[in-house]
Parts: structure tokens; sequence; C-alpha cells
């Protein structure tokens, strides 16, 4: 009788083989510390074209316990992400990224932090900096748990490199919005749209610094920071616009982004050397995010009238 699996662990990944390498050693040693937690790995393979299909054939082929492996040609994050949910049969889904690597425990930590928890939950953890060379972003440091407003928006609370919710979350929620994402039209935010769902039907989304993995990004540019950091805002600002008039939530923080400009003047975001005015920088991307998903809404709507 094949045993129960307590965590799945979810890895997307596209024309990373040289970097995938640290990310498999870091899953195989937190599986080989997991003890009795029963772990299963699924790898998504979207559309690579380098020989990282090679190197996830032959990292499974050593490994004791199930690993799948999974092809999604289409490019998109999300899209590769419920490709691979479809493979997930842990009561626990773990998600992080092809750049990260898992802190020898994690498996531990995960499967703590959701006997911690009361309920139906999301529960994010600490992303530190894999390299100091790399500039301080996409990072979580806070090393306290927390909890995020139900009626906030929950953007940047907790990240998709390191996320985790049982599987009654997702059969509740759906899957992720594949319009938004990396690859997708919408560039980012869903992690963040996954959330914003969930919050809106009941489910706690919370933090705990014990679940930790170290980021990789090998962002070392301020061009690519900024390029980073407005992508992040379009894709907010997008889904400000698919909700604004289903969830007062949505207008909610449209209202506290304009009058947070105020802090440009009076404490004044100085770790991101590219941009001057942080908050104005902020608002003016999530306007752009916001009129593109209106404007393509609008350009299907008439291409169906025409039809």
């Amino acid at each position: 009788m094949t045993a129960a699996i307590d965590v799945s662990l979810l890895v997307c990944t596209r024309n990373r083989a040289g970097s995938l390498a640290a990310t498999l050693e870091s899953v195989e040693r937190a599986a080989a510390y997991a003890g009795n937690t029963t772990v299963e790995v699924v790898l998504v393979d979207n559309g690579s074209v380098d020989d990282t299909p090679q190197r996830l054939t032959e990292w499974r082929s050593r490994q004791t316990f199930p690993v799948h492996l999974v092809h999604e040609p289409r490019p998109g994050l999300a899209r590769a992400r419920n490709t691979g949910l479809a493979r997930c049969t842990g009561r626990i889904v773990a998600m992080t990224d092809d750049d990260c690597v898992l802190h020898q425990d994690y498996f531990a930590a995960v499967c703590a932090a959701f006997e911690r928890a009361s309920g139906l939950a999301i529960i994010g953890g600490r992303i530190l900096l894999g390299n100091p060379a790399d500039l301080p972003v996409t990072i979580k440091l806070e090393d306290h748990p927390m909890v995020a407003p139900s009626r906030g928006f929950p953007g940047g609370f907790i990240m998709g490199a390191n996320l985790a919710f049982t599987a009654d979350v997702l059969r509740l929620t759906g899957c992720f919005d594949e319009r938004f994402g990396a690859g997708a039209p919408f560039v980012s935010a869903e992690d963040t749209d996954f959330l914003f769902r969930a919050a809106g039907l009941g489910v706690a989304v919370l933090y705990d610094p014990l679940m930790i993995v170290d980021h990789h990004h090998g962002r070392r540019d301020i061009e690519d920071e900024t390029r980073l950091l407005a992508g992040y805002s379009f894709g907010d600002g997008a889904l400000y616009a698919k909700y604004l008039v289903s969830d007062r939530r949505a207008l909610r923080a449209i209202v506290e982004d304009i009058l947070a400009v105020r802090f440009d003047w009076t404490r004044p975001v100085n770790t991101h050397a590219g941009i001057k005015r942080f908050y104005w920088f902020r608002l003016r991307h999530k306007a752009r995010g916001f009129a593109y998903f209106w404007w393509v809404a609008l350009r299907r709507n008439m291409s169906r009238f025409i039809r």
C-alpha cells in the first residue's frame, strides 16, 4: 500500500539548467532530513530549450522519493504551476522557485507551520538573499510570525518563492489566473491574485519565519531591479482592475496607493538607487497595469462583437 504524501513540493523551471543543480541538491537534502514526513516533488519544465529536461531526468533517477516530471510547453509561470498542481497529491502543497535553495529543515518546518495554524490557511516563509553580491530585492526578512489583514491587499506579504497551502485551500480557490505572472500579459502578481481570492473566501494568510529558503536571483544591476519593481507594480495594477467592480478591497487599495504618494516627501524610500520617488513610481506603473487590463478586456469584447 502506497503511503499518503504529506508534502508535495512544486518547482517550475524554464531554461535555467546552469543554476538548477543547487535547487535540486537542496531539495534532496531537505527530503533526506524530513524524517517521517513523506515527500513528493513535482518538477515542471516550462518549455526549456537548454538541457534542463536531461538534468531533471538524471536527477529523478537518483531519488528514493517520488519525483514527477511534467512538461508544459506553453510559457507562463502561472500556467506551469497549474499544470504541476494537477499532479500534486500531498496533503500540503509547497512551492519554490528554480533559483531558490531550501534550508535543510524545510519540510519539517512546513508541516509544523500547518500544525500551528487553525482552519484553512496559506503560509509563506522567509526568503533570504542567497548571494550577498545580489541586490536586496525579492526577499522577505521578517523574523516573527505575522497575519495578513483579511480586508487588506496581500501584495508582497508572502511570495510564491516560498509558499504553501493545504489541498483543501486549492479546491476552494481554484487555480492560478494564467493572465498574470512571468511570461503572461500582466507580467506578475499571480501569487497575489491567489492570495487575494483566498483571503476573500475566509482563508487565513500567514507568515512563518521558520520556513526558510535562500534566493539566488542574480540581479546586480540597478536597471534590472527597477524593471523588476515596475513589473510588480504593473501586475498589481492589473489586479486592481480585475477586482474593481466585484471587490471593495481593490478600490480601498487604490485609494491607499494614491494617498501614499505623500510619503515620498514625509518618509521617502531610499533603498532603490534607480527610483527617486518610490511611491509615485509604484503608482505610475500600477496605473499602467490598470489601463492595460481594461484595454485588453475592451479589445476582447470588441472582437466578440465584430464576430
